[in-house]
């Protein structure tokens, strides 16, 4: 503990924001991170409390009252030797994780939490800068091949901690470029995508071979799933070629609103919209982009993809922006008594919406109103909706509170279902009830399928999560299958 008293001593510092007409002028990150003095000022206040619960509120479980002193104490080499050593991807967490680290801080109980998030990123940028972050190279070669389904940061996790025990990993992705929805998903001013394309070469270095543009089963007829593959391979081939099969490849199925109107022009998932933005951010080209400019737009569903919709529209100029949320308005302060150390349910304010967006809660859509004259086909002009009220967690709708809201782009950004089931399926893997692959946790036989040398982590085994939930459980899957190939394995858990 660096200092006794730093908790009592020290206010919270946060990390700045360029301002906001600055950054709507380009989609490169904005967010302006803690100099030395300031982390240091941070990484006083933690209490280095008798039980860590950042420890435990952590899914990767990162060791935060240690680096929070070596921080404290100036020593960033021995602060990044502490983070990479339960975390593969911390610049990544440290931009796009919502931190319930910080949730579960002690001092969070009756005060601000200390600032862990913005601490490691500083840690990751600063490793990356000086040249910290080497291939580890594995001494020894077991002969065995895995193949990792899908690049997201499960894929990622599980590649690189397999190929650093010695096996030799491809992993395959069906779109043009490594990173699943971080590289797809993500906007990229929320984390530009260097931060994948640096940890792909050092994987590549560690022994990791990547597949992209290949499609390993098949997407069903009209999948709306984003699928830039230009090559198929089947599961049975995989199986044949590899000694083991991990599958990551996410919870890509969106949520859908089957009301009347769904089928005009203008009504899109967001993961048909945010994409094509990322790609453009790369130089290619995109046929048919779908664009904001000038447009009214109305996002549908309040959660970080609804913000990321919010925020790339701003980006191109919409002329205005309404995101809609089923639920009541959340208090601006949690009961911290009542929920901490857990995550709490609160009002969350994203810089996307600071940038401009018109926020309404407890709202439902009744139907897309179109332009064609014979109610058939055309364009979305608009919404009809009604208030809802909750009581006893069943919804009911506001009697005379129907209105329309003009529309010219509506994005339907209500969270993902499931798994692409038709690829679980051609591996012939048992589903749960929510139609994820059926894998346990445990220790022993741990993120095992029902099929032969076939494992599942990440969403497509827990639904749909965090980043920081997906590399815990690549993680943790490479280990449970480093031990099925060779009968013991030295990897952390």
């Amino acid at each position: 503990m660096g200092k006794i008293t730093g908790f009592m001593e020290f206010e919270r510092v946060e990390e700045g924001y360029k301002p906001v007409p600055e950054r709507l002028k380009h989609y490169k990150e904005f967010v302006v991170g803690l100099d030395d003095k300031q982390a240091k000022v941070q990484a006083a206040r933690c209490m280095d409390c008798g039980t860590p619960f950042c420890n435990s509120g952590c899914p990767v479980n990162n060791v935060v009252p240690d680096f929070n002193d070596l921080v404290y104490q100036q020593d960033w080499f021995n602060a990044w030797q502490v983070l990479d050593s339960t975390n593969n991807f911390p610049e990544y967490t440290g931009r796009i994780c919502p931190a319930p680290c910080e949730a579960a801080c002690t001092l969070n109980y009756n005060d601000e939490p200390v600032g862990i998030k913005s601490l490691e990123r500083a840690i990751a940028d600063r490793a990356w800068a000086n040249g910290w972050v080497k291939p580890r190279i594995a001494r020894v070669k077991t002969g065995k091949k895995v193949a990792v389904v899908g690049s997201g940061p499960a894929g990622l996790a599980a590649a690189q901690q397999l190929a650093r025990a010695g096996h030799d990993v491809t992993v395959f992705e069906k779109n043009d470029r490594v990173g699943g929805l971080l590289r797809y998903g993500i906007p990229d001013f929320k984390m530009e995508k260097e931060q994948i394309d640096r940890r792909v070469e050092q994987m590549k270095a560690e022994g990791v071979t990547f597949r992209t543009g290949v499609m390993v089963g098949e997407l069903p007829k009209g999948s709306k799933v984003t699928n830039w593959a230009k090559e198929t391979v089947s599961p049975e081939q995989l199986r044949k070629d590899f000694d083991a099969v991990l599958l990551a490849g996410g919870a890509e199925q969106s949520r859908d609103l089957p009301v009347p109107g769904r089928d005009l022009d203008g009504v899109h998932f967001a993961m048909e919209f945010l994409p094509q933005q990322n790609k453009v951010n790369a130089g290619d080209k995109v046929k048919g982009q779908i664009r904001a400019d000038g447009k009214h737009v109305i996002v549908i569903g309040g959660g970080d993809t609804g913000s990321d919709c919010v925020g790339t529209s701003n980006r191109h100029g919409a002329a205005s922006v309404v995101q809609f949320e089923l639920m009541p308005q959340p208090p601006e302060l949690e009961n911290k008594p009542l929920t901490w150390p857990y995550w709490p349910y609160k009002l969350r304010t994203s810089s996307s919406h600071e940038e401009g967006c018109e926020r309404e809660f407890a709202i439902a859509t009744k139907e897309f109103i179109g332009d064609a004259k014979d109610g058939k086909g055309g364009k979305v002009t608009g919404l009809k909706t009604v208030r809802v009220q909750w009581k006893d967690g069943k919804m009911s709708e506001v009697p005379g509170s129907e209105q329309t809201l003009k529309a010219d782009l509506v994005l339907l950004a209500m969270g993902f279902t499931s798994p692409v089931a038709t690829v679980l399926d051609a591996f012939g893997v048992e589903k749960d009830a929510r139609g994820n692959a059926k894998a346990s946790t445990d220790f022993i036989g741990g993120y095992a399928t029902n099929v032969p040398k076939v494992f599942a982590a990440g969403d497509v085994r827990r639904g749909q999560s965090l980043v920081v939930w997906a590399i815990r459980e690549g993680r943790q899957a490479a280990r449970a299958v480093d031990e099925y190939l060779m009968g013991f394995s030295d990897l952390p858990r």
